[in-house]
């Protein structure tokens, strides 16, 4: 069986990933995974600028990438940058600076492209099932929401309301006050509009959440039952009644109190007051009956999609003995 080692990096809005990863025809291993708080949407985002302060920091979590990827004699790197990149005036002129200064290539992907890479991810960790479910991701810049089930995508959309705008945009006092998520709400109403449309059409049930936010969620939510998963698992315990309690919890304390919550991360502490907001916000306004987590997301739906590029170019081939 043929195999290739690779690199992916993914530099969303909060943090820059590095997978390592060797791919055969049918599977894929990550022998290497790395995260770096970088975020880069700091301070620039709903100005729409990468600021200097996040530049620096962002090309000195890629110097560090490099000579890891140099040390694994890794040469095929795939690069892919989200909201803050794309929403950015100064956003292509910084990935030719990567280029230039680095040498990693990097693409900037488009919201749709980011949906279809979270929905992959997503199928790959679990059976989405044959009912439609709603895929939620929230990042830091923007939130992608895909309406499917387990062999199509129906629907999908990303919405520039990402935990770390919502942050600048409503949460200005510790804790956040009841009046602010009353307007956070409204915000969602309006922003929200399409969405409303298409769940009304096609109607889910299932609330799937991936990455970071519903990650930390699964963590508070097990120190409250006592159980714990084994860190091999590809979804995470979740329930619409433990999510409640801890929604409760996370607004009515500051970040010094939220920080004391097991299970809590010193990387979600602000952010997680808003993106729970809208947590609620879905699960109330359309009464859903279930959250599942995936711990599956854009980065194995990017590898999923390099392993499926590859094996089209006939560059992974099975080998009979």
């Amino acid at each position: 069986m043929t195999s290739i080692k690779v690199a992916v990096l993914d530099l969303g809005t909060n943090t820059f990933n590095l997978l390592l990863v060797k791919i055969t025809p049918s599977a894929y291993y990550i022998f290497r995974n790395e995260k770096i708080p970088v975020k880069i949407g700091e301070g620039g985002i709903n100005q729409g600028i990468i600021t200097e302060e996040a530049q620096q920091r962002a090309l000195e979590a890629l110097v560090h990438y490099r000579k890891i990827i140099e040390r694994e004699k890794i040469t095929k790197v795939y690069g892919f940058a989200t909201s803050a990149f794309r929403n950015a005036k100064n956003g292509e002129q910084f990935k030719k600076l990567i280029r230039e200064k680095i040498g990693l290539p990097i693409n900037i992907i488009s919201g749709n492209r980011e949906a279809e890479f979270i929905y992959k991810g997503v199928k790959a960790a679990f059976d989405i099932g044959g009912e439609n479910s709603l895929i939620m991701d929230i990042g830091g810049g923007s939130v992608e929401f895909i309406i499917g089930n387990r062999d199509a995508i129906i629907w999908k959309k990303s919405f520039d309301i990402g935990a770390q705008r919502l942050l600048d945009w409503f949460h200005n006092l510790d804790p956040i006050p009841k009046k602010e998520i009353k307007k956070l709400f409204k915000f969602f109403d309006k922003e929200l509009f399409e969405l409303n449309a298409q769940i009304e059409k096609y109607k889910p049930s299932c609330l799937i959440g991936s990455s970071g936010t519903f990650d930390t969620l699964s963590e508070m939510y097990q120190h409250q039952i006592n159980i714990f998963t084994k860190g091999d698992e590809t979804e995470l315990p979740l329930s619409t009644d433990g999510f409640k309690n801890l929604f409760q919890q996370i607004i009515s304390l500051n970040k010094e109190e939220r920080l004391k919550i097991p299970g809590m991360i010193e990387m979600r502490a602000d952010m997680i007051v808003v993106a729970s907001c809208l947590v609620k916000y879905i699960i109330d306004k359309f009464d859903m009956k279930r959250i599942r987590v995936s711990v599956h997301a854009l980065k194995e739906g990017m590898i999923t999609d390099i392993q499926e590029e590859l094996n089209d170019k006939n560059k992974l081939v099975a080998r009979s003995n």
